[in-house]
């Protein structure tokens, strides 16, 4: 009585993330082939597919394009529909089904963390996410940025750090806040300035 558990975090082995569906629920729009947009939710999403949640479900097999918070684009084809939302398949490339799985695992961890979302700053991605992650003893490492705001990031890398650890992202100081499988997430050391984000940040892997 009385232990406290250890949150579960969840496993990322590569097949198994193809897969896994994440609940998240996150605001978006979709466009239907008719060019009409409606306003949606996510309910469920895993690397290959989403289920949402609008008043205007598209028909089935209906080709669809849906812009979603925090993950951007994503296009397939409605697989279910029903009055109250649809689900369709997520067509991409490899490499972006990779980005959206870091980007869901992210979320998954947050809600099985008990993780506030960050909302002092919207994320996004950089035009080029790769850059180098100075360590605390000064050496340097290649990573990804799976995406970032004024006052922080997500890096994808296999080297793990405790919390705490002074990193920095390209040529921003930074600090760990949060740990995951595939990475971690970093405060910047100050809130940074829109125009020059993309220099200081990213981009600047050799």
């Amino acid at each position: 009585m009385g232990e406290n558990k250890p949150a579960r975090v969840l496993p990322l082995s590569q097949e198994r993330r193809k897969h896994q569906r994440v609940k998240v629920n996150l605001l978006g729009r979709f466009m239907r082939e008719d060019r009409q947009e409606f306003a949606c939710q996510t309910v469920n999403m895993s690397p290959g597919g989403v289920s949402f949640t609008t008043a205007m479900p598209p028909r089935l097999g209906e080709h669809v394009v849906a812009y979603i918070d925090h993950l951007g684009r994503v296009e397939g084809r409605c697989t279910r529909a029903s009055e109250t939302g649809f689900a369709m398949t997520v067509s991409a490339t490899i490499r972006r089904r990779d980005k959206i799985a870091d980007q869901l695992t992210w979320f998954a961890n947050r809600n099985a963390l008990g993780l506030p979302e960050d909302r002092r700053h919207a994320r996004f991605e950089l035009r080029n996410p790769r850059t180098v992650l100075t360590l605390p003893d000064g050496s340097k490492v290649d990573c990804r940025v799976v995406d970032v705001s004024l006052s922080g990031a997500m890096v994808a890398t296999s080297i793990k750090l405790p919390l705490g650890s002074p990193v920095t992202i390209g040529r921003t100081p930074s600090r760990v806040v949060r740990v995951l499988e595939t990475g971690f997430a970093v405060e910047f050391s100050r809130v940074q300035n829109a125009d020059t984000l993309e220099h200081e940040v990213g981009g600047a892997a050799t």
